[in-house]
């Protein structure tokens, strides 16, 4: 047994071992603490993390034990998922995963129904033809938006862990996008050739990412199918009212439904 850690979580204090501590090599607190990251310390000397100090007790659990246990009246999924990102680790990353599909399908009967709109916007940006040489471009960009709607709040949950934005370099989850538990509003736009990476970030352009598969929708139709994947693997179907299954990838309002 190594010698006990105390550590200052969110002004929490915590006490384990570096061996629990490094479990998981790869992640953010493997790296800590076998020296690959600087560690930060509180007055008293103890390492200190500047995050949540309540949820950290089922992140310090899943260290030790590898399995996800919460209680049954949990409530604070979508905050503990965020928690398993910032620190990295990646086997609690997925047994999230599995166990919001699990509770999704515990659900009743729910609807899910998803409005498509597409528009062509002109961009305008600069290119750096040579070190004091700069020319002035355009291009026509595809514009998406997606106003998704579900009486399960579940499934919202799931899909922010399927669908992310890629914006100034880095990924981030649509679930700090959710509008109210069961609304949810996509705004993106396709990649554009020739489009300088940082003109994204200057002109405020999100894409929309499918992780862990990391590939970039860049239509309706690859939207279209990757939600299909998502919710027919919760428990939907197509709802065979509305559209008509043979126009369903044509149509702008899409409706699917879970029987329970």
């Amino acid at each position: 047994m190594s010698e006990p850690i105390t550590l200052n979580v969110g002004g929490k204090l915590y006490t384990t071992s570096l061996s629990t501590l490094t479990s998981f090599p790869d992640s953010m607190l493997g790296a800590m603490f076998s020296g690959k990251m600087p560690t930060k310390k509180d007055s008293q000397g103890n390492c200190f993390i500047d995050r949540d100090g309540k949820i950290f007790r089922y992140i310090l659990n899943f260290l030790r034990t590898s399995h996800l246990d919460l209680p049954e009246d949990f409530q604070e999924m979508g905050l503990l998922r965020r928690e398993a990102d910032f620190y990295q680790i990646q086997p609690l990353i997925e047994a999230l995963q599995e166990k919001e599909v699990e509770l999704s399908k515990a659900e009743k009967n729910a609807m899910l129904n998803i409005s498509l709109d597409q528009k062509t916007q002109t961009v305008h940006f600069t290119v750096r033809e040579a070190p004091q040489i700069y020319s002035l471009s355009s291009s026509n960009m595809e514009v998406f938006s997606a106003h998704i709607f579900s009486t399960s709040c579940l499934f919202l949950k799931l899909l922010g862990s399927k669908l992310y934005y890629c914006f100034n370099g880095n990924l981030s989850s649509i679930s700090s996008y959710l509008q109210d538990p069961n609304h949810l509003t996509l705004d993106w736009v396709a990649s554009v050739e020739g489009l300088p990476e940082e003109e994204y970030t200057k002109q405020n352009l999100k894409r929309l990412w499918v992780v862990p598969d990391n590939k970039q929708i860049n239509s309706f139709q690859v939207f279209v199918e990757e939600m299909l994947k998502i919710a027919v693997s919760d428990g939907f179907c197509i709802d065979s009212s509305h559209p008509h299954t043979s126009d369903f990838m044509n149509n702008k309002i899409i409706r699917l439904i879970r029987y329970k």
